[in-house]
């Protein structure tokens, strides 16, 4: 009789330690989930306008800027949601032929690099999210503006069009 009121202490003491274990396991579970990573997230800081050849505005995109050799070399990579006019400005000390690419970037974008005097000199339209491949400027630039894929031809840019921010 003995070994039966042990085992009817155990039984409830272990009982209890089952089902506390069950609880916080479905509770870690619950915040996993409720946590996933959604990539990083672009802040606008100034506004980027796009002139056509008469010198008028034909659109506008609120851009991050990335001036600094640490911003630049992160640009988009990462960022899994872009709002539709927004965008990134890239600024470079000086003018010189630049390159770009796709590495850790999971959205398509519009690359436009644009040169001192502002006028955009080459666009990759709707690039390929995750591409190693380089994507050079062909000419000196100074600026580089990433927008969603699609924006240049949405709003009609082209080359020789110019930015002012």
């Amino acid at each position: 009789m003995s070994n039966l009121l042990k085992s009817n202490k155990i039984f409830p003491t272990i009982l209890l330690f089952i089902i506390a274990s069950i609880s916080c396991g479905e509770s870690n579970t619950s915040k996993s989930n409720s946590s996933t990573y959604n990539g990083r997230v672009v802040i606008p800081e100034q506004t980027v306008h796009f002139l056509d050849t008469d010198m008028e505005q034909i659109s506008s995109v609120e851009v991050q800027i990335s001036d600094d050799v640490m911003e630049r070399s992160q640009g988009l990579m990462d960022v899994r949601e872009l709002p539709e006019n927004h965008g990134m400005l890239f600024i470079f000390d000086k003018e010189e032929p630049l390159s770009f690419w796709m590495a850790n970037t999971p959205l398509p974008l519009d690359i436009m690099y644009v040169n001192a005097d502002s006028v955009i000199v080459s666009i990759y339209h709707s690039t390929t999210p995750f591409s190693e491949k380089g994507l050079p400027s062909g000419a000196p630039a100074k600026y580089v503006v990433e927008t969603n894929g699609g924006y240049a031809v949405n709003y009609g840019i082209e080359e020789g069009f110019r930015i002012r921010f």
